[in-house]
């Protein structure tokens, strides 16, 4: 089970949504189990089927979150379009076993769902997500 705070949930959501028709994405961070910190990242290849992080962005975010003291848990993105599960591109490109995969699906705005997966060496497993209001 992850534990994630309520306003970093609601927050994934409304990127997702905000970005639609193009994947949201960005970083996930927190201590001792609990995702506290959300980090909006510009999908770069602006595409409703995949996102590209920015490498100098990315290196930036990964710096500030271990300035603060916190450790990157997860990366997440949306899907504008189709269920909140990882897609084959997804799973291929799920190179770090020591993270989450968290996917927002905004294919119904009005009933968002956040899921979050475990991906290593291809296969997939879906965690608990417990909101917390830390």
């Amino acid at each position: 089970m992850i534990q994630i705070t309520k306003c970093v949930h609601a927050e994934i959501i409304d990127h997702a949504i905000t970005d639609k028709p193009i994947e949201a994405c960005g970083y996930l961070a927190g201590k001792d189990g609990v995702i506290t910190q959300i980090y909006r990242m510009r999908n770069v290849d602006a595409a409703t089927d995949h996102f590209t992080f920015d490498p100098k962005e990315q290196f930036e975010v990964l710096k500030k979150a271990r300035q603060s003291g916190l450790e990157i848990m997860a990366n997440y993105h949306s899907h504008p379009e189709s269920p909140a599960r990882p897609s084959q591109e997804d799973i291929r490109l799920a190179f770090d076993p020591n993270i989450l995969y968290f996917i927002c699906s905004v294919e119904d705005v009005k009933n968002p769902v956040v899921k979050a997966f475990r991906i290593v060496g291809g296969e997939v497993s879906e965690e608990t997500l417990e909101i917390v209001l830390v």
